[in-house]
């Protein structure tokens, strides 16, 4: 059995990740811990979990002064909040899976760049392993420390990566996504109550979204060493609670030709073994991703105009968030890659 832990539980991606892990044959949570429920039950905070989980809330301290008793940490917390608690869990030889964007930049600066916080640990940055299996499956494997991607990268960085590791197209790309409430976290505020919400629809963070430097440096990964991505991106709020659906739009490199069934070869090859890939000739809705581990991907190309349209879709809590990286938590277990996840959406 996997023994694991997790701070930050009673957010929505830490609390989906409970959901889980509570349905995985080979895991025995052990520890839980919620800075704002501490002391609580699970259930009274969650009361779906009545009669299956009864587990009191711990404090991140209390939580920390037992972590002989976990083989993994995840961590659900907000920016800056991870670093410290990763220090002890890797001195302590427990795995880490962080959800947050802690580790995501092997590039300290970057990171600080852009989460205007100091980073407390950059002595573990090289150690951390981004956590998208389709891309870094090898090297999640013996991962000390796994940096799970964040929502909306995992969208476009699936939707465009076989054709930026081709170079088929131009080495910038424009990403128009819309997201349900649930990426906003749990916390109060404003901009997410139900009457602002509810029967609108608005753009958010264009230009210094800070998603989009995660998104440039994983696709450049897959372009020749020095030969840098840009994205324009466009993150847009949805009046619903869960879902990613990423509009991808791409030129045709200047040297090269093709057409739309040699697009979908290309797909269908990268992806062929991917258990969580489907590549679709209908165009993706969210309605057949939600409360799956999925990303569909669907693409249109327009010879005249020398362009392409990548569609892509995920469950922004799982995909995007728990699933993902309790993907990743298999593959560092050795355990079949798809245990836990095999899911299919409700649809209604």
């Amino acid at each position: 059995m996997i023994r694991v832990g997790i701070i930050g539980v009673t957010g929505y991606a830490g609390q989906q990740l409970l959901w889980l892990l509570e349905q995985h044959p080979e895991v025995e949570i052990r520890l839980l811990s919620s800075k704002s429920y501490a002391d609580m039950n699970i259930a009274e905070v969650y009361p779906n979990y009545e009669g299956r989980l009864s587990h009191i809330l711990l404090k991140d301290r209390d939580f920390m002064a037992r972590l002989d008793e976990i083989d993994l940490l995840f961590m659900a917390l907000p920016h800056g909040l991870s670093q410290g608690l990763t220090k002890e869990a890797y001195a302590a030889g427990v795995k880490v899976i962080d959800l947050g964007a802690d580790f995501r930049f092997e590039d300290i600066s970057q990171y600080e760049s852009w989460y205007k916080v100091p980073h407390q640990a950059k002595e573990l940055a090289h150690h951390a392993i981004y956590g998208m299996p389709e891309l870094h499956r090898e090297k999640i494997i013996d991962a000390p420390i796994v940096a799970s991607p964040g929502c909306f990268p995992t969208s476009a960085i699936l939707g465009a990566a076989p054709l930026i590791a081709h170079q088929w197209v131009k080495p910038d790309l424009i990403v128009d996504s819309k997201t349900g409430t649930t990426g906003a976290g749990r916390d109060a505020k404003t901009a997410s109550l139900f009457c602002e919400v509810n029967e609108n629809f608005k753009p958010y963070g264009l230009l210094h979204h800070r998603h989009t430097p995660e998104m440039e440096k994983e696709l450049a990964k897959l372009q020749p060493v020095g030969k840098e991505i840009t994205v324009l991106f466009t993150p847009h709020l949805l009046p619903l609670n869960r879902g990613i659906l990423s509009t991808i739009y791409l030129d045709f490199n200047d040297h090269t030709d093709f057409n739309e069934a040699e697009a979908y070869q290309l797909y269908e090859d990268f992806y062929r073994d991917e258990p969580f890939i489907r590549v679709r000739r209908n165009l993706p809705e969210l309605s057949h991703v939600r409360g799956t581990n999925f990303c569909d991907i669907a693409l249109r190309v327009d010879m005249k105009r020398r362009k392409v349209i990548v569609i892509s879709a995920i469950d922004n809590l799982i995909k995007g968030a728990a699933g993902q990286a309790m993907q990743s938590m298999n593959i560092m277990f050795k355990r079949p890659e798809d245990e836990g996840l095999k899911t299919l959406s409700m649809y209604i």
